[in-house]
């Protein structure tokens, strides 16, 4: 089967019925009144997703789509019959838009999802629904309305979760059959597949997702070069992307890395949302001793980028289980940590900059060495600072502690003389009472000798 991805269509709703114009004439009863009923409804277009279609080859050929319109209305009250909507089957992922206008009309992502492209006509009314007690005979009924009419776009973007990305002949279609069902055209020539394939791939504890495959992509596609970019809006939807690096090419100029770099440039000039997707960078035809050899420096190169890369063969199934492992981690839990690497590219960047070093003359190292003093004897003043600056703050605190030791002491002094006068104060009291009762004893003891 043909795979059509875009296709360009007019659709026409169909024609409200027009009212009918009619009295009733029976024997013996006159004067009957009208009896005009009503037009029916024309059929309106619908686009209903359909889940067993992957194609939109059905409106290649056939680009004029409409419905029927609505019967007129008869006399003896018959209002005229409605027509059927026009349903129109599209696959799962289809975009309907207005060719004038370019506007998105809706995406029909779900199975069973309708749409309403062309609302049908609505039926006239018939002279029947005109009369009153003061227009007995209304001699006039309504027509119906003209159905809507638009010419669309329909566009296709398949949806799959995985997405394959690579140059031609990278291994694209093996690695697809290899994981799934699907049996694409596999052969050595570049641009073996010209359309989308799609593949159920069977995971873990019954787990599963589609993969996409699409015709290879190389520098200038965005300008038309080979397939172009016609088939990146299959990918769209994809969760994940694969970059199914071809490390056995041939060719001038070609190498892994500059191939890996060519790929992100196209896909940022397609669309930045789908560029900033996580990747998956898959280093394939390990099987061949020139992509062994690659491997090393490709790594290598990619590890300074914090890219991890995952060595596969597609022809042996070599490496193939770590690489799903890691599809299925992004996909499923969104965790993208199997992807990239951790600090080892600063590392190995201060291991070159020691080695070079190292191979310099001894002289220079004295050289660096003095200037190492130098720079030690420069910082080494700004510590002290940095201690009198603690200096300087320190004094406030003892300042706080001695004013609020003095303000306790004062008080001391002023209560001193207040407990000393009263310490006095009775001991002369005391000291006058003992003279007064010395004086009494005295006193008296005169008295009484002088009595006898």
């Amino acid at each position: 089967m043909k795979f059509v991805d875009e296709v360009r269509i007019y659709v026409k709703a169909g024609d409200g019925g027009n009212g009918a114009v009619a009295f009733r004439r029976e024997k013996f009863i006159e004067r009957g009144g009208p009896n005009g009923g009503d037009g029916g409804n024309g059929g309106s277009v619908v686009f209903v997703a359909n889940p067993q279609l992957t194609t939109l080859l059905d409106y290649r050929y056939q680009q004029h789509h409409r419905a029927k319109s609505g019967e007129h209305g008869m006399g003896s009250d018959c209002n005229g019959h409605g027509a059927e909507d026009l349903v129109l089957q599209v696959p799962v992922g289809t975009l309907i838009r207005d060719e004038q206008t370019g506007e998105l009309l809706v995406d029909l992502s779900d199975p069973g999802q309708r749409f309403v492209a062309a609302k049908g006509g609505r039926g006239g009314l018939g002279n029947m629904n005109f009369a009153t007690s003061t227009r007995q005979t209304p001699r006039f009924a309504q027509d119906g309305t003209k159905g809507e009419e638009i010419t669309l776009r329909l566009e296709l973007k398949l949806l799959a979760d995985v997405g394959l990305l690579g140059f031609p002949n990278a291994g694209k279609s093996t690695f697809i059959s290899r994981v799934s069902r699907a049996r694409p055209k596999v052969a050595d020539y570049p641009f073996t597949t010209l359309v989308p394939n799609l593949g159920m791939v069977q995971y873990k504890d019954n787990l599963s997702f589609v993969m996409a495959d699409i015709p290879g992509i190389i520098e200038g596609a965005s300008e038309g070069v080979g397939l172009g970019h016609q088939f990146l809006r299959h990918v769209e939807r994809c969760k994940v992307l694969v970059h199914l690096i071809d490390m056995g090419a041939e060719g001038e100029g070609r190498s892994p890395l500059d191939d890996f770099d060519i790929l992100n440039a196209e896909l940022k000039k397609y669309s930045a949302e789908l560029a900033n997707k996580p990747q998956v960078v898959a280093a394939n035809k390990q099987d061949l001793t020139e992509g062994r050899e690659r491997l090393g420096p490709f790594t290598e190169a990619l590890r300074r980028r914090g890219i991890r890369v995952f060595p596969v063969s597609c022809a042996t199934g070599e490496g193939m289980q770590p690489l799903m492992d890691a599809v299925a981690e992004v996909l499923f839990t969104g965790r993208t940590d199997k992807l990239h690497v951790e600090a080892p590219a600063k590392k190995a960047a201060t291991k070159v900059s020691a080695t070079k070093v190292a191979t310099k003359a001894p002289a220079k190292k004295t050289a660096r060495k003095g200037a190492a003093k130098k720079v030690v004897a420069k910082k080494t003043p700004r510590k002290p600072v940095a201690k009198k600056a603690a200096a300087k703050k320190t004094p406030r605190k003892p300042v706080a502690k001695k004013v609020v030791r003095k303000a306790p002491v004062k008080k001391a002094v002023r209560k001193a003389p207040v407990k000393k006068a009263v310490r006095k104060a009775p001991v002369k009291k005391v000291v006058a009472k003992a003279s007064a009762k010395k004086a009494a004893r005295k006193a008296p003891a005169k008295k009484s000798g002088g009595r006898r």
